[in-house]
């Protein structure tokens, strides 16, 4: 199987340059980086602080071995009473890939995580935002291979942003369709 980095280098490029005549190789654009974040704040509103560390630690845990690194806990910046949440309550999750890692982490998203996901019948075109970034959520955290789902005590979603260089949306589709991404 060929490396996702390599498959850029070697097959996409080309193909970009030939579809929309760039000038240059450095004017294609390219994944410029991938964040994954996960909010869990209705699992930690009304418990108390240990069952909310618990959880907030739990999920950070999982994240940082789905992604290879460590996980950043996001917190409220204030207080709002309707949500039953307190300014500094932990209320998600965030990892911002780049380089290797983040090649690594698509390699896995898109040959092992999608393909396990439940009625997964390829990504929808309107993921794709009107600069070439794609943002797709993930209902269940356990279609990485990295997780062990009898070990799993709380099953939690979370959300893929894939971030281009791409200046428009039809330039971002292509280069995400010809990465691998089974977009439909």
């Amino acid at each position: 199987m060929i490396r996702l980095k390599e498959k850029y280098q070697k097959e996409v490029i080309p193909k970009m340059i030939e579809k929309f005549g760039y000038r240059s190789q450095m004017a294609v654009p390219k994944i410029e980086k991938v964040v994954v974040n996960s909010g869990f704040g209705r699992l930690v509103t009304g418990k108390a602080n240990d069952e909310q560390k618990k959880i907030s630690d739990f999920i950070l845990e999982d994240l940082s071995l789905i992604t290879g690194q460590k996980a950043v806990l996001t917190r409220a910046k204030k207080s709002i009473a309707t949500f039953k949440t307190r300014k500094g309550m932990p209320l998600g999750v965030v990892v911002t890939l780049r380089g290797e890692r983040m090649y690594d982490f698509l390699e896995r998203f898109i040959y092992f995580a999608l393909p396990r996901t439940r009625d997964f019948r390829g990504i929808e075109q309107k993921s794709i935002d009107a600069k070439g970034n794609l943002t797709h959520g993930l209902k269940e955290h356990t279609v990485f291979i990295e997780i062990l789902p009898e070990k799993v005590k709380n099953i939690f979603g979370l959300e893929v942003t894939v971030v281009t260089t791409a200046k428009n949306k039809e330039e971002g589709m292509e280069l995400l369709k010809l990465m691998g991404f089974p977009i439909k």
